[in-house]
């Protein structure tokens, strides 16, 4: 079984989403900047929806567009959004914070492990920011804080999937038995299977990975 996860901006396509085999649900605004937190009216709307459906949802914490570089504010402000998702009854959380020269930020990785004790924690595609090199050390550290899954590319490179096919067989290989490995970027209802067959990963997401009308 192959789990869909379907990246949603808003509510709107949500509904048409779970027809057509989504499994799960990535919420978040402004898709235009890679995904930013959504309203807490859009939260709570779309949860009570995909429940009805037996459909998770995990809500983006993200404050603003750019880099995962984040400052103490901005660290703050994640950390009350992700303790308002789970009074909403969401399933889990996505985030990734990173150093400036791109590593894993612990530190404040730490505080929102803590906020979001009791729902799975997917680290976001700042994962592909990461170089390739470090890339197994990193799997290592985020499951050792808990993390339940990494959303990845393979690279922060603009390169088609097919590029990165030989490097995410290797990350999912790495990772089994200690997360998940959710494969995004490119990926599609028309192309999800070679995805799968290529790479091993059970899970994989985007905005068309399920075909609608």
């Amino acid at each position: 079984m192959i789990l869909k996860e379907f990246c949603a901006e808003n509510f709107t396509r949500i509904p048409q989403a779970i027809r057509a085999g989504a499994k799960r649900i990535e919420l978040c605004d402004n898709l235009a900047v890679g995904g930013t937190t959504p309203s807490i009216a859009v939260i709570e709307e779309s949860v009570k929806y995909a429940h009805e459906k037996n459909v998770s949802v995990f809500v983006m914490i993200r404050p603003r567009g750019g880099n995962f570089v984040y400052n103490d504010i901005e660290i703050k402000m994640m950390e009350i959004d992700i303790l308002e998702a789970m009074k909403r009854e969401v399933d889990g959380v996505v985030f990734g914070l990173l150093t400036p020269d791109n590593w894993i930020d612990t530190e404040a990785l730490e505080t929102l492990m803590l906020a979001a004790n009791g729902v799975e924690v997917t680290f976001h595609m700042a994962f592909d920011e990461i170089p390739k090199e470090r890339q197994k050390e990193a799997i290592d550290v985020l499951a050792d804080l808990g993390v339940s899954r990494i959303l990845t590319h393979g690279s922060a490179l603009a390169s088609e999937i097919n590029e990165n096919y030989e490097h995410l067989r290797e990350i999912v290989d790495y990772a089994k038995g200690k997360l998940h490995i959710l494969i995004g970027g490119g990926v599609r209802f028309d192309n999800f299977e070679e995805v799968v067959d290529k790479t091993g990963t059970r899970e994989v997401h985007g905005t068309k990975i399920v075909a609608m009308q």
